[in-house]
């Protein structure tokens, strides 16, 4: 949900659009500099959180942050940037920032792993005492972007350490990896993947996109619901999953040209949720 006008229209454009839990960008998404949240801006989203009661409310952080950057402006800048991401979602009671690990750069993978862990090392660090977490997000894997294997996260919590770090899902990203997620045999078979590389107590949220490219192409491109190669039956089996069905889910799908009470977003919603055995 867009934050235009303040952060807590977030919130309300959630309430129109029948939402539970939304994800935000507390800054713009595809900007280096950043205005300071308000404090009557940051009271007003604290008590309208409360009043409708929509949880957990978590953040994106910015498209140009990455901490694989072999430019060392570019490094410095994705950190520096990291830590602000961390404070502001701090100032908002969020409980962690999903974020795509960062790319390689053509340095090679082992090295770009390194210099994320490194990095997120460094963000901890100086964020020391803040409770908001990492949540590592599966990306598709296209360029040279880390993190379309299982592994990748697994590797980077291994070197950073679990206590501020979590993992969020995308149906996308997992399919256009590689993923098969669209029977229920395959999907038992990477659930089981997800478990033992990485481990079900790390997982933070999931993405619920629909794709526009295929198993395997590496690319990624959101798409509706049931629109997709990922499928209907894919997103059955995640809602009904014993573990995806416990942490939040959000689409990240088009929302045409509508700022809030997006009809398409609704639309996803509704079908999203009748795939629900048991609705809470």
């Amino acid at each position: 949900m867009s934050i235009a006008g303040g952060a807590d229209k977030a919130i309300e454009r959630g309430r129109l659009t029948g939402c539970e839990t939304i994800q935000i960008f507390t800054r713009g998404n595809m900007q280096w500099r950043s205005r300071p949240l308000r404090a009557e801006e940051i009271a007003a989203f604290k008590k309208l959180r409360a009043d409708t009661g929509i949880a957990p409310v978590f953040a994106h952080d910015s498209y140009l942050i990455n901490l694989g950057a072999t430019n060392p402006a570019t490094l410095r800048m994705s950190i520096d940037g990291m830590i602000d991401e961390l404070q502001r979602a701090d100032a908002l009671g969020l409980p962690f920032v999903v974020s795509h690990p960062g790319a390689h750069m053509g340095a090679g993978e082992d090295a770009g792993l390194r210099r994320i862990a490194d990095s997120l090392k460094e963000v901890f660090r100086q964020t020391r005492g803040l409770p908001v977490k990492v949540a590592l997000e599966i990306t598709a894997g296209q360029g040279t972007n880390l993190g379309y294997r299982f592994e990748h996260l697994a590797d980077i919590i291994s070197r950073v350490g679990p206590e501020r770090l979590a993992v969020c899902v995308d149906t996308c990203h997992l399919l256009a990896a590689g993923y098969d997620i669209r029977t229920p045999k395959t999907f038992a078979a990477v659930a089981k993947e997800f478990g033992r590389v990485i481990g079900w107590k790390l997982l933070a949220a999931v993405h619920l996109n629909d794709s526009k490219t295929p198993l395997g192409s590496r690319v990624d491109r959101h798409e509706h619901i049931g629109k997709g190669y990922v499928g209907k039956e894919a997103f059955r089996l995640v809602l009904n999953h014993p573990h995806f069905s416990k942490v939040p889910g959000v689409l990240e799908t088009p929302k045409g040209d509508f700022e809030s009470e997006s009809p398409l977003d609704k639309a996803n919603l509704r079908l999203l949720r009748s795939f629900l055995k048991h609705r809470r």
